[in-house]
């Protein structure tokens, strides 16, 4: 028995979500989820979660497969076994290495290749559980995931499809529209609107055609918004800082006049300073000027000495104080010396 609904969109223009035909799904992304990976971004878009890896830019092995003038870039795109309703056999298969080829092919508008000669970019995009445009969501985390690599790119991918059921075109099919629907269309869109890849599964008039890419057009945007907010709120924050609750909050405008008011005088004075030692130098020289050369101070302690040196008798008059004897009582000869 088929579960295909009788209607996809109400009178009252709502579909079966309850979103209305220009509508995205809710979408919920995290980066930085994987601490061994370079980039990692995971993402829930409806009932679609899927994680994406970055690893590299790394050497390339074998060598043979290395680019002279460029990097080589590998994105891998594989649906866990577990993630649909009837499991699936793990893998690869040809669908996902079609998905793998074209959503690589997706990123060469805006990653910047020529910076990394000779080495590799892996991408990695695992969908744990899977309701309608996986390749859309892996593409849209893939790019969030390269970008908090630091990988150099012009800008961000995003991606979205546009489908048809009831003869209406519908943006971002879920899996009942995707099942059943009319036609099916994704797209990816680099940031300045340039489509970097377009599938359509279905058939659609060229007027319905036009129509699904501006409406395409509209719903990367969205998601582009998505993208940069999650990337803002991680680049973007501050380091938290604690702040005890005793402590009073500084204003650090004040903080800044203060310090300029403080180094100013500090100028002031230094100044001042340097004024004062020239005017005494000034003065200086003006009384060294006005003093005669042969005045000199005179010590306290060299006239105290000064005084009692008059006081000593010269060494000369001491000697004769010693040699001044009485001839009369020195004897002339050695005979008065014996009969003394």
């Amino acid at each position: 028995m088929s579960d295909k609904p009788e209607k996809f969109i109400d009178e009252n223009g709502l579909r079966l979500d309850g979103r209305r035909i220009d509508e995205i799904r809710p979408m919920k992304m995290e980066i930085g989820v994987l601490s061994r990976a370079d980039g990692s971004c995971y993402l829930e878009w409806g009932k679609n979660k899927v994680l994406a890896a970055v690893y590299g830019p790394r050497e390339l092995h074998p060598r043979r497969l290395q680019k002279a003038d460029s990097v080589l870039i590998r994105y891998r795109y594989n649906m866990a076994a577990f993630s649909v309703e009837d499991r699936i056999r793990p893998g690869p298969s040809r669908r996902s290495i079609e998905i793998s080829k074209v959503s690589r092919e997706a990123f060469e508008p805006v990653v910047l290749t020529h910076l990394y000669p000779g080495a590799v970019i892996d991408v990695f995009a695992e969908v744990l559980q899977a309701d309608a445009g996986t390749r859309t969501a892996a593409i849209n985390a893939a790019s969030v995931a390269l970008a908090d690599a630091g990988i150099p790119m012009k800008g961000l991918v995003s991606a979205c499809a546009v489908g048809k059921v009831d003869g209406q075109l519908v943006l971002d099919l879920n899996k009942p529209e995707d099942n059943y629907g009319d036609a099916d269309i994704p797209m990816a869109m680099t940031s300045d609107g340039e489509i970097s890849l377009i599938q359509m599964d279905g058939d659609v008039t060229q007027e319905e055609f036009k129509q699904a890419i501006e409406m395409c057009k509209e719903g990367c945007r969205q998601i582009l918004e998505i993208q940069k907010e999650t990337l803002r709120n991680k680049f973007t924050k501050l380091d938290d800082v604690e702040i005890s609750d005793d402590e009073e909050d500084v204003d650090v405008s004040a903080l800044v006049e203060s310090t300029l008011d403080s180094s100013e005088d500090e100028d002031d004075m230094e100044a001042s300073a340097e004024q004062e030692e020239d005017e005494t130098g000034i003065v200086e020289d003006e009384e060294s000027e006005s003093a005669p050369e042969d005045d000199e101070e005179e010590d306290p302690d060299s006239a105290e000495s000064g005084s009692d040196l008059e006081d000593v008798e010269p060494v000369e008059d001491l000697e004769e104080s010693f040699t001044d004897v009485d001839e009369e009582d020195v004897p002339e000869d050695e005979d008065d010396v014996e009969n003394a």
